[in-house]
C-alpha cells in the first residue's frame, strides 16, 4: 500500500525552482535512498515532504492512514544542535510532541514510548546524560530514538551517518536496516554514500539535471548508475 505519492512536483524557494517534474511513491516497507550532487535539491525535497516548505506545483498524497504528524524525521545536525544542553531522555521525549496536542506535559504512554525507543537504540543507560557530552554516534542514536517516537510507519533521514567513523557508520546502518526489514517501518534516506544506497535501498531516487526513480535493480541497469560506478582507482567517474 502506498504511504506517500508525489506527482509532478515542482520545488523551490520564493518562486525559484530547484526541482521540477518529480514523480515517485513510497509503499509500506520500502527503503528509498535519495541521491544526487550537492545543491541538487535533496534536502529541499525532504523539507517539502515534511510540510516545512510548500511545493510550487504538484501534489503530495499520504496513504495507509498516515498523517503528517506521524512521520519521523532525523535532520542533519548543526554545531549548535550538537551542543544542545538537554538530557538524552528529554530529547527523546520531545519526539512525542506531535501526539500531545495542546497538553503541556507528557502522558504515561508517551514516557513508555520514549523508554521503548531508547531501549531499541541501546541508549537506556545514557538517559540522564547531557546530550552534548555524547559521541557523534551516540547522538545519532538519540535522534533516531526521538524520530521513532513520532512514527510507526515512515522515517525520513537526512545524511544520518555524516561525520561518523566507519565502525559507527556501519552500526547505524545496521540499526536502520533492522528498523526497515524487521519492524516494517518505511525509510526515506538522503545519502552521498552510493555504495550504501545500493546495498540497503529497495528503491533509488536520483535528483539532478536528470531524474530517475525505480527499484535498485532498475537503477543498477541505468545510465546514471554507470556514471557513478567506481573506476579502477576506486573513484567514481
Amino acid at each position: 500500500m502506498a504511504q506517500l505519492i508525489c506527482q509532478n512536483l515542482t520545488l523551490g524557494y520564493d518562486a525559484k525552482i530547484v526541482l521540477s517534474g518529480l514523480n515517485f511513491s513510497v509503499n509500506k516497507g520500502d527503503f528509498l535512498c535519495i541521491i544526487g550532487e550537492n545543491g541538487s535539491g535533496k534536502t529541499t525535497l525532504m523539507k517539502t515532504l515534511l510540510g516545512l516548505i510548500q511545493p510550487l506545483d504538484g501534489t503530495i498524497t499520504l496513504g495507509d492512514d498516515l498523517r503528517a504528524n506521524e512521520i519521523g524525521y532525523l535532520p542533519q545536525q548543526t554545531f549548535v544542535q550538537r551542543d544542545f544542553p538537554a538530557s538524552v531522555e528529554e530529547i527523546v521525549l520531545s519526539g512525542c510532541q506531535g501526539r500531545c496536542g495542546l497538553r503541556p506535559f507528557y502522558a504515561k504512554e508517551e514516557k513508555q514510548r520514549a523508554a521503548h525507543n531508547m531501549a531499541r537504540m541501546d541508549i537506556t543507560d545514557l538517559k540522564k546524560r547531557c546530550y552534548r557530552e555524547l559521541s557523534g554516534g551516540q547522538q545519532q542514536r538519540v535522534l533516531l530514538a526521538r524520530a521513532l517516537c513520532a512514527t510507526q510507519k515512515l522515517l525520513l533521514l537526512d545524511e544520518p551517518v555524516s561525520g561518523l567513523d566507519p565502525k559507527v557508520t556501519l552500526e547505524l546502518y545496521h540499526l536502520i536496516e533492522h528498523i526497515n526489514r524487521h519492524e516494517g517501518i518505511s525509510i526515506i534516506m538522503i545519502s552521498h554514500d552510493i555504495a550504501a544506497a545500493v546495498k540497503y535501498a529497495s528503491h533509488i531516487l536520483y535528483v539532478g539535471k536528470t531524474l530517475f526513480f525505480g527499484t535498485k535493480a532498475d537503477y543498477l541497469q541505468s545510465d546514471i548508475a554507470a556514471r557513478f560506478a567506481p573506476t579502477e582507482g576506486g573513484e567514481p567517474v
